[in-house]
C-alpha cells in the first residue's frame, strides 16, 4: 500500500509543479503559481505521516518504507533544482526563453556543477539515511527495520561511486565538442 503512496506522491510533486509554472506562465498569475509551488514539500509531509502511521499499526519496514525515507531526502535536496529546471523549460517554451539545451557547461564549470550535486546528493543521503535512522530506532527491533540497514550500506556505497564520479571532472575536465575535434 504504501508503495502506491510513494508513486503517487512522485506524481502529485510534479502535478504541483507543473501546475504551479502553468499558471504562472500560461495564466500570468505568479503568485498563485508561486503558492501552487510551495506545496510542494506538503507532498513530503504528507508522505512521512503515511509512513509513519503504517510503521506504527506493526508492518514490517519493508523497500518502499524506505524508499520513502530516500524520496523526502531527494525532494529536500533536490526539489528546488528540479523546479529552476522545469522552470527554464517553462520560460523557453511560453516566454521566448533561452534555449535550455544549449546552455551545456564544460570545464570548470562543468567540473563545479557536479561536485555541487555531489554536495546535494551528500544532504540528500544525510536527511534520509537519518530519517532511516530514526525509524530503526523508533521501531526498536533490528529483524523488523533490517532492510532500512541495508538501503543505507547501498545508498552510501552509490554515495561513494558518485564522489568519484563526480570529482574526476575536476581532474579530467569535459571538453566541448569543438575541443574534442581540435
Amino acid at each position: 500500500m504504501i508503495a502506491y503512496f510513494i508513486v503517487a506522491c512522485e506524481i502529485a510533486f510534479w502535478v504541483f509543479v507543473a501546475a504551479g509554472l502553468s499558471v504562472r506562465y500560461m495564466l500570468g498569475k505568479p503568485r498563485l503559481g508561486l503558492a501552487l509551488l510551495a506545496a510542494t514539500p506538503v507532498v513530503d509531509v504528507m508522505l512521512l505521516v503515511a509512513t509513519v502511521m503504517d510503521l506504527q499499526r506493526g508492518a514490517v519496514a519493508s523497500m518502499a518504507h524506505g524508499i520513502a525515507a530516500i524520496y523526502i531526502g531527494v525532494s529536500i535536496a533536490f526539489g528546488h533544482q528540479m523546479i529552476a529546471w522545469a522552470d527554464r523549460y517553462f520560460q523557453y517554451w511560453f516566454r521566448s526563453g533561452d534555449n535550455p539545451r544549449k546552455n551545456k557547461l564544460y570545464g570548470v564549470q562543468h567540473a563545479r556543477n557536479e561536485r555541487i550535486g555531489w554536495v546535494r546528493h551528500l544532504v540528500a543521503w544525510g536527511i534520509g539515511s537519518a530519517i532511516l535512522f530514526v525509524m530503526i530506532w523508533w521501531i526498536g527491533d533490528a529483524g523488523r527495520t533490517e532492510v532500512f540497514s541495508g538501503l543505507i550500506r547501498v545508498w552510501t556505497m552509490i554515495l561513494g561511486i558518485d564522489f568519484l564520479i563526480s570529482f574526476t571532472y575536476t581532474l579530467w575536465p569535459k571538453k566541448a565538442a569543438a575541443d574534442k575535434a581540435g
